[in-house]
């Protein structure tokens, strides 16, 4: 039999006329559903559409250094990406505030993220330190907001809390529990260290300890171990 061509030994009879049809109707029916059928996707099972990563940009903003990282979400699951150090010259504050607003949107250019998370000002017994801090961090809520990112605020409280278990841990535990939770090779620089446990924290909603990917870990004195 040859269903391509049709060539049947005594085809022009009803009956063999009706069984070809009937082979090419199934045939081509199963065709169909091979066309349409997903490889290694079973039934009930999550196409890779609705896992796909979110990009996150965390920034610890500061007017001498603003701290950068990215990192990405998929499902439980955090993957580094990035992370450096703005670092504005000396001179006015204009010009200062203008090369993180332009640094960062660099950033953001690069890497696309889709979010972002920046952390709060905490009031310094310097009012000035603390008032040119606020500028910093307004000229890098600002080159979020001109790349359309969703923007999540964190106090540095928070951010301690969710990656380390102890709000107020210092920057050395930070380090060391970013570089664990990240897998990386090498300790990150405060700085750096501290954007990327901002977007840490904004992956896992500003949750605690609890709602990080920790298992196999336990806590002691503040950090994971």
């Amino acid at each position: 039999m040859n269903c391509e061509t049709g060539n049947v030994k005594g085809e022009n009879h009803p009956v063999h006329r009706s069984a070809l049809l009937a082979v090419r109707i199934c045939i081509s029916h199963f065709t169909f559903h091979i066309s349409h059928f997903t490889p290694g996707l079973h039934l009930g099972e999550k196409s890779v559409s609705d896992s796909l990563p979110i990009r996150i940009l965390g920034i610890d903003p500061g007017l001498r250094i603003t701290g950068f990282g990215v990192i990405d979400k998929q499902g439980q699951h955090l993957h580094y990406v990035a992370s450096g150090c703005i670092k504005t010259p000396d001179g006015d504050l204009p010009e200062r505030l203008k090369v993180i607003l332009n640094s960062l949107g660099e950033v953001i250019a690069q890497h696309q993220p889709q979010q972002a998370a920046v952390e709060k000002v905490f009031v310094n017994v310097n009012p000035q330190s603390t008032l040119l801090l606020g500028q910093a961090r307004g000229a890098a809520i600002c080159a979020t907001v001109l790349a359309n990112l969703q923007v999540g605020e964190y106090t540095a409280l928070q951010v301690k809390q969710a990656v380390v278990g102890n709000g107020h841990a210092d920057k050395e535990q930070v380090q060391a529990m970013v570089q664990r939770l990240l897998k990386l090779s090498g300790t990150p620089s405060p700085d750096a260290a501290d954007a990327l446990a901002c977007a840490i924290c904004h992956a896992h909603g500003g949750m605690g300890l609890g709602a990080l990917a920790t298992k196999g870990f336990r806590v002691k004195n503040g950090r994971l171990v």
